[in-house]
C-alpha cells in the first residue's frame, strides 16, 4: 500500500515559496529558507550549549552555585547567538525591507527605496574578508550612494552557497516585493 504523503520521491509543487493569499502582507517574512551552512552552524552551536549546560549541571551537583551560574550563562550566551544566527538574513513586509546582521538590524521602509538590483561583483565567501567573484542583491536608498550600503543578499553567503538557483529565486521575490511597494 503506498503512502505517497511519506514517501521522499513525491512530485513537489514549485509553488512552494510563494505565499499564500490569506497571509498577512504587514508580517515581516524571509522570502526564502536559511541555507545549509547558517542552519549547519547554529546546530553546531546548539550542540555546543547543550554540552556546557550538562557541565553547568555537573559543577552545580559537585561544585559551588557560582561557577554553575557562570556556566549557565556561557550556555544562554550561546543559545541565544544560535538563534540569532538563523533570524539574520533579509525579511520583507508591506512596511519595508529589513537586513538582520548579527549585530545591528536595518529596516528601510519602501518610500527610501530606488531600487533593488542584483549585480555581478567580488563578494565576501561565507562574510569573511576573503572575496570572489559573484552575484549580489544591492539595495539603492534614497539620499545614499549605493556603494555606501553592504549587499542585501550574495551567492558566496552562508545561506546561498552553492546553491545559485536559490539565490536567484530569493533575489526575484526581494526585487518583486520592491517593484510591488515601493512608490513609482
Amino acid at each position: 500500500m503506498p503512502l505517497p504523503f511519506l514517501t521522499a520521491d513525491r512530485a513537489f509543487d514549485a509553488a512552494d515559496d510563494v505565499a499564500l493569499p490569506f497571509d498577512d502582507r504587514e508580517r515581516w517574512r524571509r522570502p526564502y529558507r536559511p541555507g545549509p551552512w547558517r542552519v549547519g552552524a547554529a546546530a553546531l552551536a546548539l550542540l555546543l550549549a547543550s554540552f556546557v549546560l550538562l557541565a553547568a549541571v555537573v559543577i552545580a551537583l559537585t561544585d559551588g552555585p557560582s561557577s554553575a551560574a557562570v556556566c549557565f550563562g556561557v550556555a544562554l550566551v550561546v543559545i541565544a547567538g544560535a538563534l540569532r544566527l538563523l533570524r539574520m538574513g533579509v525579511w520583507v513586509s508591506a512596511r519595508g525591507l529589513r537586513h538582520v546582521g548579527f549585530l545591528l538590524t536595518r529596516t528601510t521602509p519602501w518610500s527610501d527605496v530606488v531600487s533593488v538590483r542584483t549585480l555581478q561583483q567580488p563578494v565576501r565567501w561565507l562574510g569573511l574578508p576573503r572575496t570572489v567573484q559573484g552575484q549580489a542583491l544591492v539595495l539603492a536608498r534614497r539620499g545614499r550612494g549605493a556603494g555606501s550600503v553592504a549587499p542585501l543578499l550574495t551567492t558566496h553567503n552562508a545561506d546561498f552557497l552553492g546553491r545559485v538557483t536559490a539565490f536567484d529565486r530569493a533575489a526575484d521575490s526581494v526585487e518583486a516585493w520592491a517593484e510591488e511597494y515601493r512608490p513609482h
